[in-house]
């Protein structure tokens, strides 16, 4: 199969082709907090409101927080909506424990 025909193919069955100039497409870094309840793992990120995920694992969470950022961001262009800049920021403080 050539490359147009599987492009074409992927189009009639609903995917968009998405061009991008140069070699390297550019990555913007949001900022998430990971969190270990009691039986699971949560995720979320402060600068999409809404954008959460969970699972069984630290490593499961971090796929789907990942998968979670992309979808949340094309859902926003989609309605149109401004994708919000990443500016949160992590840290740590240490203090006596208690």
């Amino acid at each position: 199969m050539k490359v147009g025909e599987l492009i074409r193919l992927l189009q009639d069955n609903g995917w968009k082709v998405v061009r991008t100039r140069g070699s390297h497409r550019a990555m913007t870094r949001y900022m998430i907090v990971i969190e270990q309840g009691d039986s699971s793992w949560g995720a979320y990120v402060p600068d999409l409101p809404g954008c959460i995920a969970a699972g069984d694992t630290k490593d499961e969470v971090m796929a789907l927080i990942k998968d979670a950022v992309t979808m949340h961001i094309d859902a926003l262009k989609q309605e149109g909506l401004p994708v919000p800049k990443p500016s949160s920021e992590g840290g740590f403080v240490d203090v006596e424990a208690a």
